[in-house]
């Protein structure tokens, strides 16, 4: 799977001011991402509110995306839930003809024993028409897939192929890279220890900060896969205090807020989500004025 080693990032889902999808500001981040270096795009992830939209919603995204990428860069879509037998018939019934593999997080809410997230996967594998990229993100579902459980799984499904590891725990992720096949990939889903995971074996990232700053980010993460370690760790000093910032209040609400401020689509978000606050919005607006001049 080398269409997923690099910089992938979680598109973001840009709303109008009455709340509706915003088609037009989707085009205009898709193609900011194709023009400034990042390596492949992940549809209907975490980061695109995918919780709140419509099927009717889904659908137009997925179609804007397709439609404006034309093919030039490789397509991952979410497809993932904490019941089992949805999961399995979207991947049994839906058209992938447009997509390298999908990311499928782990159930969330149900707090799923190791077993009981193995089977789910087992199933996920076995009805996957496409490739599967794991997603464990624990801050979010409540439990930690452990890497003895990632590693039974890439042993036992060939159409497992990587990982998005988002614990946020370097050991952990250590580990996984240390004991993994030597095909399956590990792919950071914390951008704070992406060049660190990265510089200890890792594949690549599947970003948020990324889509905000894509250029110095995907430069960041190449160099980083080149064992440029000096250069690549200039880049994360860049940025990192923006990748704290847009998370100090949520996810996608400070991206949001970056691409409010590259005047790429507004910063409307979803209840229960909310809005930065008029300090943060300020402070991510100097930062990205800053990143502009350089």
């Amino acid at each position: 799977m080398q269409s997923l080693i690099g910089t992938g990032v979680a598109l973001v889902t840009p709303f109008k001011s009455d709340f509706s999808v915003d088609v037009d500001a989707l085009k205009r981040i898709v193609n900011f991402q194709i023009d400034n270096g990042i390596d492949y795009l992940v549809v209907l992830g975490t980061t695109a509110e995918n919780a709140t939209l419509s099927q009717e919603e889904k659908e137009l995204v997925i179609q804007t995306v397709t439609d404006v990428n034309k093919d030039r860069l490789p397509l991952v879509l979410g497809v993932g839930g904490n019941n089992t037998s949805v999961v399995v018939e979207e991947l049994k019934t839906r058209d992938f003809s447009a997509f390298v593999a999908v990311l499928s997080v782990s159930p969330y809410y149900n707090k799923p024993t190791q077993e009981g997230i193995y089977q789910h996967f087992k199933a996920i594998a076995e009805a996957s028409p496409i490739p599967v990229i794991l997603y464990n993100v624990p801050g979010r579902t409540s439990s930690n897939m452990l890497p003895s459980t990632v590693l039974r799984l890439a042993n036992d499904f060939k159409n497992i192929v990587a990982i998005k590891e988002a614990a946020g725990d370097i050991v952990q992720a250590m580990k996984l890279i240390q004991n993994k096949p030597k095909a399956f990939l590990v792919i950071s889903g914390d951008d704070m220890i992406a060049l660190p995971m990265i510089l200890a074996g890792g594949s690549g990232v599947i970003s948020v900060i990324g889509e905000g700053f894509p250029k110095q980010f995907s430069e960041m993460v190449h160099l980083g896969l080149n064992k440029r370690a000096v250069d690549a760790y200039k880049l994360h000093y860049l940025l990192a205090d923006s990748i704290d910032m847009i998370f100090e209040q949520g996810n996608p609400a400070g991206i949001k807020e970056v691409f409010k401020s590259l005047g790429l689509s507004e910063n409307i978000v979803r209840l229960p989500l909310v809005n930065v606050d008029e300090n943060l919005a300020n402070r991510i607006n100097e930062f990205t004025n800053h990143i502009a001049k350089l």
